[in-house]
């Protein structure tokens, strides 16, 4: 099910955005908080945010699509940040990333169809020594050669 099929519990959404009722400048934390909670923002949660604020949700959709953190659609179990900065596309970012696709048949910004794993390429991880990189769920793995990507991704399988 995605997107208006889904029915949102919004008890510990309501009560975080009431301990943020009259402060100004709270829209991120309100915003991180319920991606947190949902695991990305879907419209029926940004309208809810709305109203609670009392802003128009064309403010709160400004915002959150300003900011890169935040996701509008669900990701998977596994989410992969694929590092494409200039030492890890120098040293075979497109290989890890042909390795990724090899293996679990997605793409920038894709989901598997079994909702496990979802790919991100990002600028920059901060890990150049240990370039290419990846992270998986924050997990960080690098020196990365095509079989050593399909290893790892394998690993994230349920057995």
């Amino acid at each position: 099910m995605r997107g208006s099929e889904l029915r949102f519990d919004y008890a510990e959404l309501d009560e975080y955005i009431g301990k943020y009722e009259g402060v100004e400048g709270s829209l991120i934390t309100i915003l991180q908080k319920a991606q947190e909670i949902y695991g990305y923002l879907p419209r029926e949660v940004i309208e809810r945010i709305s109203g609670a604020l009392k802003l128009k949700p064309a403010k709160v959709y400004g915002v959150a699509t300003f900011y890169t953190q935040f996701r509008f659609e669900p990701v998977g179990k596994y989410l992969i940040m694929l590092c494409k900065g200039t030492a890890c596309h120098v040293n075979g970012a497109k290989g890890v990333e042909d390795a990724v696709f090899d293996e679990l048949g997605i793409s920038d910004g894709e989901t598997t169809d079994d909702g496990l794993f979802t790919l991100n390429c990002v600028a920059c991880l901060g890990c150049c020594s240990l370039s290419p990189v990846m992270m998986v769920n924050g997990e960080t793995h690098g020196l990365l050669t095509g079989d050593k990507v399909k290893a790892i991704l394998r690993g994230y399988r349920p057995r």
